[in-house]
């Protein structure tokens, strides 16, 4: 049986999980969830995610939210199939940890408020607060440099290997390279540049890119 995806292809959260279903090659099935509409807020949907957010998996009789709880679970039930993406060691896995909580809450949080500001309000027909994304942009090019020096040691966030640190970070760097129109933040950073290209480039997110049809 194959893995149910709620979300939309085009959802950051959605792309993370897909992401790690396809470096695994794991066969999902993605669910469409009318974000415009709406439909993550509707009763039938608070059935299965009652925060009202995407994604929501369901496997089997399994049901689990939350993108960076579910890439950890597929990491984890298919560690002998495709790349190891939490790491060898113990210290190893718990870089990966650590780097998931600095994209979650110094990376990812200053992502969303640039694209909300910038491309969602305006999409929407409202203005964005052009000060606080300029104050999020500032804080960014700190997080930036904290990655700048950390990947001049090391080819990846964790270390020497490609894991779920690095590609929990893929969403939310396409937005910013194109619809935030602020990839000069990744360019003028040698190191973090590299970064991206290389794990850009992997097979798996090219597929996503192309499900997604950007």
């Amino acid at each position: 049986m194959v893995v149910k995806v709620y979300g939309t292809v085009r959802a950051a959260c959605t792309q993370r999980v897909l992401a790690c279903l396809l470096e695994k090659g794991v066969d999902f099935e993605l669910v469409p969830v009318d974000l415009d509409a709406g439909e993550h807020k509707q009763p039938h949907f608070l059935v299965r995610q009652p925060f009202g957010q995407v994604p929501v998996i369901e496997d089997n009789d399994f049901r689990l939210y939350e993108s960076r709880a579910i890439i950890r679970y597929y990491a984890a039930k298919y560690a002998d199939r495709g790349p190891n993406l939490m790491g060898n060691s113990l210290e190893e896995r718990a870089l990966v940890d650590q780097w998931l909580e600095v994209e979650a809450h110094n990376f990812n949080e200053l992502i969303f408020t640039l694209v909300l500001q910038l491309v969602i309000l305006p999409r929407m027909g409202e203005p964005g607060d052009m000060a606080l994304a300029h104050t999020c942009e500032q804080k960014l090019e700190k997080v930036l440099d904290v990655y700048e020096q950390r990947l001049s040691k090391y080819n990846y966030l964790a270390g020497d290997s490609f894991s779920l640190a690095d590609l929990s970070h893929l969403p939310g760097i396409r937005y910013l390279m194109n619809e935030a129109d602020l990839g000069h933040l990744v360019t003028e950073r040698k190191n973090v540049n590299a970064w991206w290209q290389d794990i850009s480039s992997r097979p798996a997110w090219k597929k996503l890119i192309t499900l997604a049809g950007y």
